[in-house]
């Protein structure tokens, strides 16, 4: 699953810093450590060395930290080097521990590679080693704070617990399957339907937090879609607080999509700010309505913005549009319609009419949209305990709750059914067991530390 050979790689950020960290892990490290600093290294101390070229110039001063296996991120030796941070000079100290690195076949990490290996070796489940990248790409202090206890094994540890229920019910199951002379009554007698809706309880709870863990993680892809001229861009700068697109009076202004993340009670939205829908004869604006069809088809929310002054007043080619966009919207994804311009109109215009009204101009009502954004995305409260997630999370809780309801169903057929009872219960298990990495596919494996940043 993983190439045995050690491996090195700069675990510090690009660019240029007072500090860069350099890791190396692999096995027996402690004479290739002495090797190249030219000195043995206690284990789990730091200690000041000079780092010198295969001429005995000094390359730097550096503070080296070796870790004996397994008491280490990767669970192998490891040694990290923290040299100043400058990018020519990491170069230069990666090339002289690959030169004496040469004997024992040093070679630059891949992505995810340390983490990989730390999972591998039993240092973490995968769901832990998921968080360690999700903690580095956190957009808020509630993402931080999320990832950092899903780091701790605290998704896991759910996880875990709902697999043990389902073990001990399965056991029941089976044991009655084994033994059919004993004749057993065994729903009512293990009270097999009442640990069942314990379960089903437990891992709904699981995924209503995964959901919202999900949000907290990937943010919310809001699309601000409508006619020419409705004040899209004059939205997205309200909501952006600064001037990223341009607006004019001119219908067509904006030709393609225009992009900017911002943060709504600590939730990312990344708001994408399109060109007006219509027929055009205009080459780059129709391209430029194209990518706003293609931005519509892959949203998680969708602001369909509308001039107030035509609140009421819905033609048939308002109509159209509006069914153009559902239909092009991806399954679930809600819309959101807003009437701007509701500085233009008298007070009382919208007295009588729940339509959602806002003045991007003045700002006012959009207060009030944020909200509504949030609300309609699924997002609520943050709660204690919160963890961050991932859509391969979610989905592996979705199928283990369809086999766990599937199972219910042949539970209410009492014992004529408990073979299929015994395997929908197993199939649940199993999609539980894939969020941990216990029942994982290598490729899929592959795939998911591929996205890591090179040092982690």
């Amino acid at each position: 699953m993983t190439r045995k050979v050690p491996i090195i790689a700069v675990a510090s950020a690009p660019g240029k810093a007072g500090v860069g960290v350099i890791r190396i892990s692999g096995s027996e490290l402690k004479s290739f450590a002495s090797s190249l600093l030219q000195k043995p290294l206690a284990p789990r101390q730091a200690s000041l060395q000079s780092l010198r070229d295969g001429h005995n110039n000094i390359i730097d001063q550096l503070l080296a930290i070796y870790f004996e296996a397994p008491a280490s991120f990767t669970g192998e030796d490891v040694l990290e080097l923290q040299c100043h941070g400058g990018p020519q000079l990491l170069e230069l100290v990666m090339k002289r521990c690959l030169e004496v690195g040469k004997e024992i076949d040093l070679c630059i990490a891949e992505p995810g590679e340390f983490t990989l290996r730390a999972y591998l070796n039993n240092k973490m489940d995968l769901a832990q080693a998921e968080a360690v990248a999700d903690l580095i790409d956190a957009q808020s202090e509630a993402a931080v704070r999320s990832a950092a206890r899903s780091l701790q094994g605290a998704f896991s540890d759910d996880i875990n617990a709902l697999v043990e229920e389902i073990t001990q019910l399965r056991i029941l199951v089976e044991s009655t399957l084994d033994f059919p002379e004993e004749e057993i009554e065994f729903l009512e007698n293990a009270q097999a339907k009442e640990r069942l809706q314990k379960v089903i309880s437990r891992l709904a709870h699981l995924r209503a937090n995964a959901k919202q863990g999900k949000i907290l993680r990937d943010g919310i892809q809001l699309v601000l879609v409508g006619a020419p001229n409705v004040g899209k861009s004059s939205l997205l700068n309200r909501l952006a607080g600064e001037e990223v697109a341009i607006v004019t009076p001119i219908a067509g202004t904006t030709r393609d999509r225009v992009k900017e993340s911002i943060t709504i009670n600590g939730v990312p939205i990344h708001i994408i700010d399109t060109a007006g829908l219509r027929d055009t004869q205009d080459e780059v604006e129709a391209k430029g309505i194209e990518r706003s069809w293609d931005a519509i088809r892959t949203a998680d929310l969708v602001v369909y913005l509308k001039d107030a002054a035509n609140a009421g007043k819905e033609s048939a080619k308002d109509t159209k549009l509006k069914a153009e966009i559902i239909a092009a919207l991806p399954p679930k994804c809600p819309i959101l319609e807003v009437h701007n311009k509701a500085d233009l109109l008298p007070a009382n215009a919208f007295a009588a009419s729940e339509t959602l009204k806002i003045s991007a101009k003045t700002g006012d009502g959009v207060e009030g949209l944020k909200n509504r954004i949030l609300e309609i995305a699924g997002w609520s409260a943050p709660q204690e305990g919160g963890i961050l997630a991932r859509r391969r999370h979610l989905d592996c809780l979705d199928r283990a709750m369809e086999h766990i309801e599937k199972s219910e169903q042949f539970a209410a057929n009492g014992n004529n059914s408990l073979e299929l009872f015994a395997e929908e219960l197993h199939l649940a298990q199993d999609e539980l067991g894939k969020i941990t990495g216990k029942l994982l596919p290598d490729d899929l494996l592959g795939k998911i530390f591929s996205q890591f940043c090179i040092g982690k």
